[in-house]
């Protein structure tokens, strides 16, 4: 039976985003096994028929004798497994699974960055020396003959082809994890005024939560019926991170809602109208993608990631980057007319539907592990 294991650095980002992927592994007729940090998940991902290895591995974190601690882990776990293939996903599990993986002769790596980390697309200030010493580190583990990577935009691939991570015809692009398209079903527009955008992210800097925090109150200022409604976790582990202080501060603003993290997603978009994300980049933000199965248009920034969501005009509206008047302007805009929101929200259904159905995600990802198999193998075969 071929074994997969996914190496994600944590439970929730597993449930999130590569959940419907392993169950079509599982489907399949695959053995599948997903090694992260545990928290609060495990009895969710076992439920699901997945096999669990628990790895303390910290996304943040620089302590060297720790992160030893962790490749051992690592190590051991996949000399236990022993998988055909391993799918390694953020920057941490890339540089630590990859290595792990030819210590251990894994056959076939799959890795993943979402965005390419604030480290290696230079976001984060500061790092040169770290960027440097990861990309040294990078180069010979991913440009093997038996890895590939998988980027979710064209600014991504190029950006990899730039720093020379690995040979253009071991990138594979697939754009986003997709959104379950019944699960996030087209929502009527709630009552207005007053009208509703919604940012769902991590609470991070870098997601562009203090520009929407600014924007708002511009906004208001110049008359239009807008709230902002928060709607995500401060994260700890990312240097970005927005503490619950600052977060309160934030909600003691007119116009201003922190709601903290929520489950039910599709209730955000049921009660919200617009979903907004000035983000400083992505790799292809789910939660845009939800909304836009949802038909809520979206306002978000010109840039990498972000812009491939929608086009502008069409699904939405696209702003400058780290400019909170501009933002503003939009919002104005959006605010004041309901029936721009409606075609923009109907848009975006369809565009969901046309490019974004997980189902097609899935696809994209099983022809790709097929393909490293041999391609005519037969996937429930005996290994």
């Amino acid at each position: 039976m071929t074994k997969i294991v996914f190496f994600v650095a944590e439970d929730w980002y597993f449930l999130s985003h590569r959940r419907g992927l392993a169950k079509a592994c599982r489907d399949a007729g695959w053995e599948v096994v997903v090694a992260t940090r545990v928290t609060t998940h495990a009895a969710e991902i076992e439920a699901a028929g997945f096999a669990l290895e628990s790895i303390a591995l910290e996304r943040g974190g620089t302590d060297p004798w720790r992160d030893l601690q962790s490749l051992i882990a690592i190590v051991r776990m996949l000399r236990r497994q022993r998988p055909d293939i391993v799918h390694l996903v953020g920057l941490k599990p890339l540089l630590y699974g990859s290595l792990a993986a030819l210590l251990t002769g894994v056959p076939h790596v799959v890795g993943a960055i979402a965005g390419m980390g604030s480290l290696l697309s230079g976001a984060a200030k500061g790092t040169g020396m770290l960027r440097a010493l990861v990309v040294a580190a990078l180069r010979p583990l991913i440009g093997r003959s038996r890895v590939r990577v998988i980027v979710q935009n064209d600014d991504d691939r190029a950006l990899l082809l730039d720093r020379h991570l690995a040979p253009a015809g071991r990138i594979v692009t697939i754009r986003g994890s997709g959104v379950d398209l019944a699960a996030f079903p087209a929502l009527p527009a709630p009552a207005a005024p007053p009208v509703v955008f919604a940012l769902v992210a991590r609470m991070l800097v870098d997601k562009g939560v203090p520009e929407a925090v600014e924007a708002v109150g511009i906004a208001r200022a110049r008359g239009a019926p807008a709230i902002l409604r928060l709607v995500g976790a401060p994260d700890p582990q990312n240097p970005m991170t927005i503490d619950e202080a600052r977060l309160r501060e934030f909600a003691a603003r007119p116009g201003v809602e922190w709601l903290g993290p929520r489950d039910d997603i599709v209730a955000v978009w049921r009660d919200a109208h617009v979903a907004v994300l000035p983000s400083w980049r992505e790799g292809m933000p789910k939660a845009l993608l939800e909304a836009l199965a949802c038909a809520r248009p979206v306002l978000t920034t010109d840039t990498t990631g972000c812009r491939d969501v929608i086009e502008d005009g069409v699904e939405g509206l696209l702003v400058r980057l780290r400019d909170p008047p501009a933002l503003a302007a939009a919002m104005v805009r959006l605010a004041g007319d309901a029936a721009l929101r409606a075609r923009m929200g109907a848009a975006a259904r369809r565009r969901a539907e046309e490019r974004f159905d997980e189902r097609r995600t899935i696809a994209a990802h099983l022809d790709l592990y097929r393909a490293l198999l041999g391609g005519a193998q037969d996937p429930t075969a005996r290994r």
